[in-house]
C-alpha cells in the first residue's frame, strides 16, 4: 500500500477501551508502516501494552509543544484518536493542520451496532460529510449499498466493563500521570457510584395502556448524556435542561392539545441530574403535566413506530427514527441534519406540520456515510475488529479517509456549537 506523499508514520493518542488500538497499531506495523504511541493516563497503558510507548506525566501546558517535537523528530504523517473533543486531542488536531499532519478520529459508528466512525479531524461541527442533498446523493449513486445485516454485534456488558475499566484504572493512576487532564463532567467515581441507587430504585417504563394501543398521539424526546461531549461540544446547551426548557415550552405552546411528549431517559444515565424531577418541575411551569411522560426505560424501536415526530439534539436516535420514518428535527450539530431529511424550520413549527422524511435520499445518505466515514465493524466483537481494521488500514494510507469525494471537499460543517443549529423556536430559550 502507498501513501500519498512522505512515507507513512501513523501516532496514536487515546483509543477506545479495549485491545481495537494495539490490534491497529500491528496491522499498520505488518504493512512496514512506523507507529508511535503516547499514553496519557494509567488507562492508557494499561490497554495498549506494546512497547515504545511514551508515557507523557507532563502538565496540558506543556503539551503542545512536547506534541509538535515529537511529531517533527518522528515525521509522524497522520495522527489517530478517539474521543475528537479531548483537550488533547484537539491541540493535536491544531498542529496537525499547521505542521501538515492528517488527522483521523474514530468512535463508536453512526449506524451501529456494528459499524465504526473513521473521519477525518473529527465529527459534530467538525465533519466534513456534506450537508447538500445534491452533493449527497451524487456520492450514494456512485457507491453500493451498504450491508444493514447486524454481523459483528456486542453486548452492553462488554462495552460497560470495558469502559469502566478504563475510568476508574486512569482514576486511581493519578499517582503515575499526576497531571492527566481527562476534562470528564463527572469524576469516575462520581459517575458510577449512583448507578448502584439507580438500580434498586423503581424506574419509570412506558405505560403500555397509553402508549401502545396505537390511539395516543405523541412525541419522542431523546434525551442524551449530560457529560457526552456531543452536548458539551456540539450543541448550544450549557446543560440539558435549558433543552428540556425549551422544548416543553414550544410543545405547550404549539402542540395540538390532544398529543404527548414522551421524554425518554439515555440508558447510560447515571441517574445524577435527576432529569424525571426536571421534567416535571418544566412541565408543570407551562400547564402541561398531564401531557408530558417521562420514562426511564421502554423499547425505542416500539415508541418510534408510533410516534407522530421525534425531537433529538445529535443523538444517534435520530438515524433511528429516520429509518422508521419518522419526522425529525435535530436542535445541535448532527451529520444526519440534512434539508429532506430533517425538518429545517423552526421547533415551533414541528409539531403541527413536521417535514417528512425522503425516502429516496435517505437510502443515498445511508450508501454515501457508510463509503466515506462509516467502517463496518466493531471494537469489541474479535472478528468484527479484524474486519474492521483491514478497512481502517486501507483507507488512511491510500489518503480514502472521507472518500469518495464527489464534492470540492468542505470546510467543517459549523464554526461553534452555537453556529449549527437552525431550529430556533419562537418561544424556547437557550437558543
Amino acid at each position: 500500500m502507498q501513501h500519498s506523499g512522505k512515507t507513512p508514520s501513523i501516532l496514536f493518542l487515546q483509543g477506545p477501551p479495549s485491545t481495537f488500538w494495539r490490534a491497529l497499531a500491528d496491522a499498520f506495523e505488518a504493512e512496514g508502516v512506523a507507529t508511535h504511541r503516547v499514553n496519557l493516563s494509567l488507562g492508557d497503558q494499561l490497554y495498549w501494552r506494546k512497547r515504545g510507548a511514551i508515557n507523557y506525566r507532563g502538565s496540558f501546558k506543556r503539551w503542545a509543544r512536547f506534541l509538535e517535537a515529537l511529531i517533527k523528530r518522528e515525521g509522524v504523517t497522520d495522527i489517530l484518536y478517539y474521543a475528537d473533543q479531548l483537550p488533547y486531542h484537539g491541540v493535536a488536531r491544531e498542529i496537525g493542520q499547521r505542521l501538515g499532519v492528517r488527522c483521523h478520529a474514530m468512535e463508536f459508528g453512526y449506524l451501529r451496532p456494528d459499524w465504526i466512525t473513521l473521519e477525518r479531524d473529527g465529527m459534530g461541527r467538525l465533519s466534513h460529510f456534506p450537508n447538500d442533498p445534491e452533493i449527497i446523493r451524487a456520492i450514494g449513486e456512485q457507491v453500493p449499498e451498504p450491508d444493514m445485516h447486524v454481523l459483528y454485534p456486542h453486548t452492553f456488558e462488554q462495552e460497560a466493563f470495558n469502559e469502566v475499566v478504563y475510568n476508574l484504572t486512569s482514576y486511581f493512576g493519578r499517582p503515575f500521570f499526576p497531571f492527566y487532564r481527562d476534562d470528564k463532567y463527572y469524576s469516575a467515581l462520581v459517575d458510577y457510584l449512583p448507578w448502584v441507587a439507580r438500580a434498586l430504585r423503581r424506574k419509570a417504563v412506558t405505560p403500555t395502556d397509553l402508549l401502545e394501543n396505537g390511539h395516543v398521539p405523541f412525541y419522542v424526546l431523546a434525551l442524551q448524556l449530560q457529560s457526552d461531549y456531543q452536548i458539551r461540544a456540539n450543541s448550544p446547551y450549557a446543560h440539558l435542561s435549558d433543552m428540556l426548557e425549551e422544548v416543553i415550552g414550544s410543545f405547550a405552546a404549539h402542540a395540538p392539545s390532544e398529543t404527548y411528549l414522551v421524554v425518554k431517559q439515555h440508558p447510560l444515565d447515571n441517574g445524577l441530574e435527576r432529569w424525571d424531577k426536571w421534567v416535571a418541575r418544566i412541565a408543570r411551569k407551562h400547564g402541561v403535566e398531564e401531557r408530558v411522560i417521562f420514562i426511564e426505560q421502554g423499547n425505542l424501536a416500539a415508541l418510534l413506530k408510533q410516534a407522530r415526530g421525534a425531537v433529538v439534539v445529535n443523538s444517534t436516535v435520530g438515524l433511528h427514527s429516520l429509518r422508521a420514518r419518522v419526522p425529525t428535527i435535530a436542535l445541535g450539530c448532527a451529520v444526519f441534519d440534512v434539508p429532506g431529511l430533517t425538518h429545517q424550520a423552526s421547533l415551533d413549527s414541528f409539531w403541527r406540520t413536521p417535514e417528512p422524511v425522503d425516502e429516496s435520499l435517505l437510502l443515498r445518505f445511508k450508501a454515501a456515510l457508510a463509503a466515506t466515514i462509516q467502517v463496518k465493524g466493531n471494537f469489541y466483537h474479535e472478528e468484527g475488529r479484524k474486519v474492521a481494521i483491514v478497512e481502517i488500514v486501507r483507507r488512511i494510507l491510500t489518503g480514502q479517509v472521507n472518500e469518495p469525494g464527489a464534492f470540492i471537499d468542505p470546510p467543517p460543517r459549523w464554526s461553534s456549537p452555537k453556529a449549527c443549529p437552525r431550529h430556533i423556536g419562537n418561544t424556547g430559550g437557550a437558543l
